[in-house]
């Protein structure tokens, strides 16, 4: 049965009639450009049966095609495990394989889809040689199984293919559990390149994924430079009628945390950043370099619990946090639960970094970003260390990964379809946390849990060697990360030594997630866990913040 027809049942009857097809494939097989191409159409989400995974829905005159996400085989993924439930949900398949690994991909998949009805599209097959032979080992194919065998380049779909997987979804045939497709020989590895270089690639890596994370805040910055004084104009010509509201609508308005007063905070400084980092990340996947940089790095980071897919998601923190969260679905069940956590400790976000780079300007201090942000990857590495399992670490927990993908120039159309998902991410699970949040520290502000809370722990801030006026600045920063741009008030600067800059936008940053990014965790795992990672990042936090605090001093 299909679930979409379900819904649409009783919001929209005139589309019951869709047939619904549930696209099943490894990642990497194109799976997404073909049906994008096969329908003309963009995808939307939707959601199944209450859960929060989205699938993409591509809707053409006669099919609802469900765009599943990429198999792991053998993996525990809550994606993997998605699919596969979508799988069982419904009964028409149209199986994606890769021509470059076809024995592989169908060995694998075939007992997936066994009883199921549908058609088989090859993709990748401009990527072999055009011979009589392997057209003649498709024609088996088919003649053996019943079933009907497209091959295409997903990347240009000719309105022949079109037509033949449209003909065939038509009367789609029943996978056989009894057929064994004769081996074909057919395997393609991409040329090699500098990322698989056993000394130099690692470091091509890393810097190809630093790349897009720094133009991103650059180009973010530059552009809040330059609006941010008309946005402050505009806001500051409100202020004066909304100053005649009732103390707490005012309060939650145009107070210190108010929505009018940090709402442009957000799309002048967070919202330029995420879409930035997003087509960044978007252009990595659509052109294979994200595969690749992932299996380069692996290796790196398996004593640390994490993998290279995991290094990716962390990275993807520095934009935003909640879609870097959401994104870990992906993850290995064993790795998952590491990876959440530093992207919780480690993942500056638009805020943060932004309002860190802030601090830095305002101490006339720019040459602190560099000694900050080495030794936020290096805690942050020696945390999800301590924290992840001894599967996580073990060396022969290895990548589940299919192959080195192909490299090509990405597309404009492939290019936004990857990064329009992280862009809705933080406009629909993001910003409206961020107005709950903007309200909340509105109300804790006007009834002074705030200071009463920053009074708490002044006597605290001697032991990391910062005065007391360092407490709110802090407690801000555990609500909001822009918070710590009070550090930069000219009387919070002029007691404050450079090293003692650096250790409180530290302590601020890691003390605890933000609320934004703490809600997330707790819809994506569980209250249990999201407690649990704030006891034992808070922890982790106070002993790197006393490490450099104290251990700075013994340097300089």
């Amino acid at each position: 049965m299909c679930l979409l027809k379900k819904k649409m049942n009783i919001f929209t009857p005139s589309k019951i009639e869709r047939d619904c097809v549930v696209v099943i494939g490894k990642e990497n097989t194109g799976k997404s450009q073909l049906i994008a191409s096969l329908t003309g159409k963009s995808a939307y989400s939707d959601n199944f049966r209450g859960s929060t995974i989205a699938c993409e829905t591509y809707q053409s005159e006669a099919y609802s095609f469900i765009d599943t996400p990429g198999i792991l085989y053998r993996s525990d993924s809550l994606t993997t495990r998605q699919a596969l439930r979508q799988l069982q949900e419904n009964d028409t398949v149209l199986l994606v394989v890769k021509a470059t690994d076809v024995d592989r991909d169908l060995a694998d998949l075939l007992p997936l889809v066994a009883d199921k009805r549908g058609i088989v599209v090859i993709t990748f097959w401009d990527k072999l040689s055009s011979t009589t032979h392997n057209q003649q080992v498709v024609r088996e194919w088919s003649q053996t199984s019943n079933l009907s065998i497209v091959t295409v380049d997903a990347r240009y779909l000719t309105a022949e293919q079109q037509n033949l997987i449209v003909e065939a979804l038509r009367e789609p045939h029943p996978f056989l559990p009894q057929w064994i497709p004769q081996r074909a020989g057919w395997h393609i590895q991409p040329q090699p390149t500098l990322l698989e270089h056993p000394r130099l690639g690692w470091l091509l890596a890393i810097t190809l994924l630093l790349i897009p994370a720094i133009i991103a805040v650059w180009g973010a910055n530059s552009f809040a430079t330059l609006v941010d004084p008309v946005m402050q104009a505009a806001v500051a010509s409100l202020i004066e009628p909304l100053s005649q509201l009732p103390i707490g609508l005012k309060e939650i308005l145009i107070g210190q945390y108010g929505l009018v007063t940090m709402g442009p905070l957000l799309f002048i400084w967070a919202m330029p950043t995420v879409v930035l980092y997003a087509l960044f990340l978007g252009a990595y996947k659509a052109s294979g370099l994200v595969e690749r940089i992932t299996i380069t790095l692996d290796p790196l980071l398996r004593p640390f619990g994490l993998s290279g897919r995991d290094l990716v998601r962390v990275i993807m923190g520095f934009g935003c946090n909640v879609p870097a969260v959401i994104s870990t679905r992906g993850c290995s069940s064993c790795s998952r639960g590491t990876c959440i956590s530093a992207i919780a400790f480690g993942s500056a976000c638009s805020y943060q970094f932004g309002a860190t780079l802030g601090v830095f300007s305002a101490a006339s201090l720019t040459y602190l970003v560099i000694p900050y942000l080495l030794y936020l990857t290096i805690t942050t590495l020696i945390y999800a260390r301590i924290i992840s399992s001894p599967t996580a670490k073990s060396t022969q927990n290895s990548l589940v990964i299919e192959g080195r993908a192909f490299l090509e120039f990405p597309r404009w159309s492939v290019i936004w379809r990857e990064a329009k998902s992280t862009i809705q991410q933080f406009l629909f699970n993001a910003i409206p946390i961020f107005l709950m949040i903007t309200i909340i520290a509105s109300v804790l502000n006007w009834l002074g849990v705030i200071a009463t809370l920053a009074n708490i722990i002044n006597p605290l801030m001697g032991w990391f060697n910062l005065p007391p006026e360092a407490s709110l600045p802090i407690v801000l920063a555990s609500i909001r990360k822009d918070g710590l741009l009070l550090f930069a008030e000219p009387e919070t600067l002029a007691m404050l030594t450079p090293l003692q800059v650096l250790t409180g936008v530290y302590l601020a940053g890691v003390l605890l997630p933000c609320l934004v990014t703490l809600l997330t965790i707790m819809q994506e795992k569980s209250s249990r866990f999201a407690l649990l990672l704030l006891g034992k990042q808070a922890i982790a936090a106070m002993f790197f913040s006393l490490l450099l605090a104290w251990g700075g001093l013994l340097i300089t």
